[in-house]
């Protein structure tokens, strides 16, 4: 009986430590902080749509933060290029609802101003009906816009 548990506590610590190098080679990489700002088609209410899907990209993996502005149909999302990719969240946001209510597409900027509350405050542009980033403006959503 002693021999069969002796055997039996071997092949448990085996286990363990065979199962513990593997993870230890796992390695993290730096997280490759993106932006990408999607045109949302098929939106009807802030809060049933808009804040459903703000919800559900703030918990999918790699997505580091989400905001979905209903009255221009635009969600902008940070999100880890190591993790998910803009192809992914398209795809993310046409599977919500089964598929067949939302279609999501990169935006282009030109029909409203994508940035947050904080850049539009400070360098908002409005110039006929577009919105654009004034050409000093130093937030990080309109330098990526004039690259």
């Amino acid at each position: 009986m002693k021999t069969k548990n002796l055997l039996f506590s071997l092949a448990v610590a085996c286990f363990v430590l065979v199962g513990c190098k593997n993870e230890a080679k796992k390695e993290t990489l730096p997280v490759k902080k993106e932006n990408v700002s999607l045109a949302i088609s098929g939106m009807t209410c802030e809060i049933g749509c808009a804040k459903t899907i703000q919800s559900k990209l703030s918990k999918k993996e790699g997505v580091l933060d989400a905001k979905v502005i209903f009255k221009d149909s635009i969600a902008n999302i940070e999100f880890d290029a190591n993790t998910t990719s803009k192809k992914d969240l398209i795809a993310f946001v046409d599977g919500i609802a089964g598929g067949e209510l939302y279609k999501a597409s990169v935006n282009s900027g030109k029909e409203t101003h994508s940035c947050s509350d904080a850049c539009k405050e400070k360098c908002e542009l409005k110039t006929s009906e577009k919105k654009d980033c004034r050409k000093d403006c130093k937030m990080s959503c309109c330098t990526d816009k004039k690259s």
